[in-house]
């Protein structure tokens, strides 16, 4: 039977009961729905998968972004959009991508149809001194949209922002010494800049969420460029205190999804080449479980089923 402990925190639950190696019953997938919502960060642990497992559980969600950049060793696996986050290398080259440690992002806000969670299976975790290394950390956006101050709810309610996939890219080369090349003409032809609400109410629990993060975006529209820049300096400041933030440190065999409408997320890159990190990842779009035009500003939020 399917259990939820909550943290006790401002982020995160643990779902006991359930074998997602198996295929999942609809009564299920609506409690684990409502519980995203809720708690933004779900673990479940203990889980024994295969690639194919992941990406099958990932699927109940949407579709699967995969990678802008091409390797033809990925693309040849079965299941080449279960992508693998790893230092691990073979022959000399990484098992998957070997960034490590990614400053405040969610993903696929560069999207037009935005991203809606991810899944992240963990294979081998760093430990040293028997303490688990490569946390990830998250900060909860429902928390946040209550905090702010009424003034900036009111100035910058209907507004829209611009995501740019750029922003993102050139931060990892520039400032943590990721070797990807620049963008190519035909990579930013697939990652144009798109606009999404600052503001958004988020499809499961009708509740309003700030959907702006350092990572990707850029420019809040109708404001001069100065007053823009100081506006996202303040957002991504405030979004950043401490009292909305949660620490997801893993165990082998866990499996840890989460809400990219709700939550911003970072990697902790707190271990060593030699202490080896190797977890399956799907990034997966909001295209099913509700209309993604539910997230426009001017249309009314879905419910997902009880």
């Amino acid at each position: 039977m399917l259990t939820i402990e909550p943290t006790g925190a401002v982020l995160g639950a643990t779902l006991r009961g359930i074998d997602l190696a198996q295929p999942v019953a609809t009564p299920d997938f609506n409690r684990i729905l409502l519980a995203l919502g809720r708690h933004g960060v779900l673990r479940f642990p203990d889980q024994r998968l295969s690639v194919g497992d992941v990406q099958r559980f990932s699927e109940l969600f949407g579709e699967i972004q995969g990678s802008i950049s091409r390797r033809p060793d990925f693309d040849k696996r079965e299941h080449p959009n279960v992508g693998i986050l790893s230092n691990l290398k073979q022959d000399g080259k990484f098992v998957g991508s070997p960034d490590a440690g990614q400053d405040w992002h969610t993903d696929m806000s560069y999207r037009d149809v935005m991203g809606f969670v991810n899944v992240l299976y963990g294979i081998r975790i760093p430990r040293r001194n028997g303490t688990p290394l490569g946390g990830t950390e998250f900060s909860n956006m429902h928390a946040v949209y209550d905090a702010l101050p009424a003034e900036v709810k009111r100035r910058l309610d209907g507004s829209t922002a611009v995501h740019d996939f750029e922003k993102f890219w050139e931060n990892m080369r520039q400032n943590h010494a990721s070797t990807r090349p620049p963008l190519t003409d035909e990579q930013r032809r697939r990652r144009p800049p798109v606009v999404h609400p600052v503001f958004l109410t988020h499809p499961i629990t009708g509740r309003k969420v700030l959907y702006a993060n350092p990572g990707y975006t850029v420019r809040i529209n109708g404001l001069p460029q100065s007053e823009s820049d100081d506006m996202l300096a303040y957002l991504f400041d405030f979004q950043l205190q401490p009292r909305f933030r949660y620490m997801h440190e893993w165990t082998e065999n866990d499996l840890l999804i989460w809400d990219h409408l709700g939550t911003i997320h970072r990697a902790i890159a707190d271990y060593g080449p030699d202490e080896i990190r190797l977890i399956r990842r799907c990034q997966v779009m909001a295209t099913k479980v509700f209309d993604p035009v539910f997230l426009r500003p001017a249309l009314q939020p879905a419910t997902a089923e009880a």
